[in-house]
Order: structure tokens, then C-alpha cells, then sequence
């Protein structure tokens, strides 16, 4: 009986993880898989770099001398980008190897691809670590996609943005000082565009849609929004009402239509997402049988993360296989005459007459700053917006408050 033979591509915070618990945990993998798991190679960036890595195992700059490895069986990818990785995953499965991914944004860009050409190789393809790392959402929609239909997904998917909206809300402090306390503790890059402008969060709801509608969105119709612009008076000014400011992917499934964002939103205290803190990240999705279920565990990390692509190491040699979900299905893209529920900032009263209010609340009595929650359509908002350019607009999600008026003040 032969062992598994892994092909680890990078080791760094994740890959080293993997290593960990390859090289630890044996006793369990052998008895759950049969076999003893192998890890025969590792591709890294720097061959003279001090690693710790067991002798027996190569270790090379070349990924051919990784293909090259006899009877390799499987391919875990953890670097970053979308090349060179997708070169690299694309040659493994034409050499008939397994592969498995924690790489978002390579996923988003070729996933589709990867999937079709491992159809066509009668080898498995996993991503559950490029969604939300530790928090198994992958592996619960396959489970719900036996019977159920995913009809909303309201998720945090960006463990530094989430912890920045709390650092200012707990400390009562700025964006860029929560922002250098993320980078201190080594949750944000020293470049940290791909997470607080929403790209990180993007990317993984574009690989949640594909996995469920089984085809990748019009990446220019889903609407993307960061977290640079939120400022203390915003989330102090919510937390008067008692709702809390949080970065939001949401995606609704309709009558044959969808509509996808990543945006900041408001939410009640009554929402699921609402106690989401810190690097935490929390998936809730409504399937039109089950109804509500919420997922929720830290979304980064070594071992959280190396843990779920340790999971699909397993379910892969299980033989366990899903087949792809295809709904038709169009992607809203023109949403002005949907009417919702917002809140919004602004100094002004009248531009809201004819629409419905249902709170207020003032934060400087000075400059009378308020805080209210409208029902209005996306059109309506345009014209708001075009009016005072000064109106700060997020979308709310919960169940408002009865109506209520109160005062607020920044000092």
C-alpha cells in the first residue's frame, strides 16, 4: 500500500502550516486516509533560506522538479497572485495530480478554468481555504446543494477590515491609527489596498457565486466599496441607534435574478453579523429549506487556514465528489427602482421630504450632523446624493428600531 505523495507549492505563514500538520499530526491522517501522507517536495522562492524542514523532503526553486517527483498525487498550491500559480496548477493537472488551493484571487480569475480542465482529467479540485480559512463554508454549500437552493449569503470575508471597523469603534479611534494596529499585529500588509478596498472580499464572493450558479459573474455589474472612507462620527453615529458598521459581501438570489456587493453596511443588533469582531470572519447564509445558518471562526491564520486545506487533502482521498451546480440565472445590475432601507449622514432636512423616515438622530448639535434610516429606491438615493454632496449613504441590513429621536453628541 502506497503513501500519499504531496506536492507543496510556497511556505509561507500558510504553507508552513500545512508542513506542521502533515508532520505532526500522521497518526490521525493515517487512520482517517489508510495511507500515510507523504510530503515529498516543496517549491520555495529562496533555496539558502533556514526553514527546519526534514532532509528526506526536496526542496526546490524549480516547479518541474516537483512534477518530476514519481507517483505524485496530489498538488497544494499556497502562494499568492494569479501567476505563477495558475501555470503551475494547470501543468499538475495535466499530469494527473489532485490540487488543492488557498489562493482567492487566483480562484476568482481562473477557477472556472481549473475546474473544467480538472473535469476533463478525472482529477479533484479544492478550495475550501480561499473563501473564509478556517470556517468550512465550502464544504456546507456542498452539503446544502443536495437538496436546498442558497437564496441569500450575507457575509464578513476580510478578517483586517473587520478588525479595523472594531479597533475604531472600541478605541475610539481613526482609520489610519486602527489601520497601523493591524499592520502592528500582522493582520494587515504593509499594503493593504487588496483588504480595506474590498478586492480580498470580492474574490471570494465571486468564487461562492461560481460554486453556486455554477458561472462566473459580470465582474463590472457587482458593486465594490472598502472601508478608507468610514470614519469615527460614521460608526459612533450608528452606534446611537445601536447598529454597528460592518464590511459586507452579500449576494440574493431571485426569481431567475441575482445581486451581488461588497460594501460597508449598516447593521442591526438583531442581525447575525452584527457580534462578528476582530479578524473573525462569519458567513450566514438562508437556503430556502434549511433557512438561517451562520458560520463563523477566524478567517486567517496558519493553522486555521492550513487546517481547512488539510480537510480537502482528506475529503479528496475519500472520494468525495461534487458535481457542478448550473442555475440560469441574470446578474442585476441596474437596481435603481429596488427600494430599500438606508442610513444615511447628513446635515440637511429637506432633501428627504416624500421619503419615508423612520429614525433620526443628532451627533453635533453645532453642526446638526444627523443619522436617519430611509426607504427609498436607488434612484431616489442619486438624486439625494446629487443634491448635497456631502450625504453619506449604507445600505442597512436587520430590523429597524420603532421610530426614535435622539441626540448624539461627538465631544
Amino acid at each position: 500500500m502506497g503513501n500519499i505523495k504531496v506536492g507543496l507549492l510556497g511556505f509561507g505563514t500558510v504553507g508552513s502550516g500545512v508542513y506542521e500538520i502533515i508532520e505532526n499530526y500522521q497518526e490521525r491522517l493515517e487512520s482517517l486516509l489508510g495511507k500515510k501522507v507523504d510530503l515529498a517536495g516543496i517549491l520555495v522562492n529562496d533555496i539558502t533560506k533556514e526553514r527546519g524542514i526534514a532532509p528526506e523532503i526536496l526542496v526546490t526553486t524549480d516547479f518541474d522538479e516537483i512534477l518530476a517527483i514519481p507517483d505524485l498525487d496530489v498538488v497544494i498550491e499556497a502562494i499568492v497572485g494569479i501567476e505563477p500559480g495558475y501555470t503551475y496548477l494547470s501543468k499538475a493537472i495535466d499530469k494527473g495530480c489532485h490540487i488543492i488551493t488557498a489562493n482567492k484571487e487566483l480562484f476568482a480569475h481562473k477557477g472556472r478554468e481549473l475546474k473544467q480542465q480538472a473535469q476533463a482529467k478525472n482529477v479533484e479540485i479544492s478550495y475550501e481555504a480561499s473563501v473564509a480559512g478556517g470556517v468550512p463554508v465550502i464544504g456546507t454549500l456542498h452539503q446544502l446543494l443536495q437538496v436546498n437552493s442558497v437564496v441569500k449569503i450575507e457575509a464578513i470575508l476580510n478578517g483586517t477590515s473587520n478588525y479595523i471597523l472594531s479597533e475604531i469603534r472600541n478605541e475610539r479611534t481613526a482609520f489610519l491609527d486602527a489601520l497601523q494596529s493591524a499592520q502592528t499585529k500582522g493582520y494587515a500588509e504593509a499594503d493593504p489596498s487588496n483588504d480595506v478596498d474590498g478586492y480580498d472580499a470580492f474574490y471570494k464572493i465571486v468564487i461562492l457565486t461560481e460554486l453556486l450558479f455554477g458561472q462566473r459573474p459580470e465582474w463590472k455589474w457587482i458593486e465594490r466599496k472598502g472601508i478608507r472612507d468610514i470614519s469615527l462620527n460614521h460608526i459612533q453615529l450608528a452606534e446611537s441607534f445601536g447598529f454597528r458598521l460592518k464590511h459586507v459581501a452579500s449576494l440574493v438570489y431571485k426569481d431567475g435574478a441575482l445581486k451581488i456587493d461588497v460594501e460597508p453596511k449598516v447593521v442591526s443588533e438583531d442581525h447575525p453579523l452584527y457580534s462578528v469582531e476582530g479578524v473573525d470572519n462569519a458567513v450566514v447564509i438562508t437556503g430556502d429549506l434549511v433557512g438561517q445558518l451562520k458560520l463563523q471562526g477566524p478567517g486567517a491564520g496558519k493553522l486555521p487556514t492550513a487546517s481547512a486545506i488539510i480537510e480537502d487533502l482528506v475529503n479528496v482521498f475519500n472520494s468525495v465528489h461534487h458535481s457542478p451546480v448550473v442555475k440560469e440565472v441574470k446578474l442585476l445590475h441596474d437596481v435603481d427602482e429596488q427600494e430599500q432601507t438606508w442610513f444615511v449622514i447628513g446635515n440637511s432636512t429637506d432633501q428627504f421630504e416624500g421619503i419615508t423616515l423612520f429614525e433620526e438622530s443628532i451627533m453635533d448639535h453645532h453642526d446638526r450632523v444627523t443619522g436617519r434610516l430611509i426607504q427609498a429606491t436607488g434612484r431616489e438615493i442619486k438624486k439625494l446624493k446629487a443634491k448635497d454632496n456631502d450625504l453619506t449613504v449604507y445600505p442597512f441590513s436587520g430590523t429597524p428600531a420603532q421610530p426614535v429621536k435622539k441626540a448624539f453628541a461627538t465631544a
